[in-house]
């Protein structure tokens, strides 16, 4: 096996457009546990942490622009407040230890469906920037997921950032486990209300991420926007069930399907008023 270190964002660029075979690694958080368990052997590792553009997040205006090898940790505690959901998603990633190595650009790059941070750039209207010798372009969250584990990313390029706006409303992120952090998703669920819109997608429980499309028509046509008070019990169940509708989840050895979309209703319904609580309508969001 290789071992690439480039220390620009040049000369990565262009050992993958001469190593498309090449893995690139950051934290190594998933990489190197593939690696360990003989699971994923491969003939090249490009490693990442000695480009700085890549450790670095900016703001312009409403823009984040968040760099591929910003560590959970920064993201929590410099982009909580304008990131607050995905601040809330990277809090349940690992273990402090895991925290302080793992990335979005690495969750992004492994593509699993448990992903924690994907349901929030979904809802957030998120784009990933990915280079390449050729260019740069930006891929909507929504098309960057292709399937189990597989991404929009063509062999030669890297995932460079990820841009997305500074929270204008509350959102949420929840998800299910054996406990609240150090472990994989049974099911995961994140929400924003803004500019008058809710938006959801799940996570864990189909072969992508995805939004949920039926749920987020059915509650933008029945919140009471004028209203300060508490949902109603129907409203905020239906909803709970038409997220549950929007998976396709299995059963494997973290639970069944039954069980993901039973927690996906519960979780959806909690969310749902908590972001109800805070939006800027609500008297109650002044407390």
């Amino acid at each position: 096996m290789d071992f690439l270190r480039p220390t620009t964002l040049g000369e990565a660029l262009a050992l993958k457009a001469a190593r498309p075979d090449a893995v690139p690694i950051a934290g190594g958080t998933d990489v190197m546990v593939e690696v360990n368990f003989d699971h994923r052997r491969p003939t090249a590792l490009l490693d990442l942490t000695g480009i700085a553009e890549l450790s670095r997040w900016s703001a312009e205006g409403s823009q984040v622009r968040l760099g591929a090898g910003v560590p959970y940790t920064r993201l929590i505690t410099e982009l909580g407040e304008r990131l607050p959901a995905l601040a809330m998603a990277s809090r349940t990633v690992g273990s402090p230890q895991i925290r302080n190595r793992g990335t979005v650009g690495g969750n992004l790059g492994a593509a699993s469906p448990a992903g924690d941070t994907h349901p929030v750039l979904l809802v957030t209207g998120a784009e990933v920037e990915v280079a390449s010798v050729r260019g740069t372009r930006r891929i909507p969250a929504e098309d960057f997921y292709v399937g189990v584990k597989r991404n929009a990313l063509t062999e030669d390029e890297l995932i460079t950032a990820v841009h997305l706006p500074a929270a204008t409303g509350p959102q949420q992120f929840a998800k299910v486990g054996t406990r609240n952090a150090m472990v994989i998703a049974v099911c995961s669920f994140a929400i924003a209300l803004e500019d008058g819109r809710v938006r959801a997608a799940i996570g864990s429980a189909a072969p992508t991420p995805r939004r949920a499309y039926e749920a987020e028509e059915f509650v933008n046509a029945e919140l009471p926007w004028g209203s300060s008070g508490p949902l109603g019990e129907g409203l905020v169940r239906r909803f709970g069930d038409l997220v549950a509708a929007a998976a396709a989840p299995i059963d494997d050895v973290r639970g069944t399907s039954a069980y993901r979309r039973h927690a996906l209703a519960v979780l959806a319904r909690r969310a749902l008023g908590w972001v109800w609580h805070d939006h800027p309508g609500s008297d109650r969001s002044c407390a």
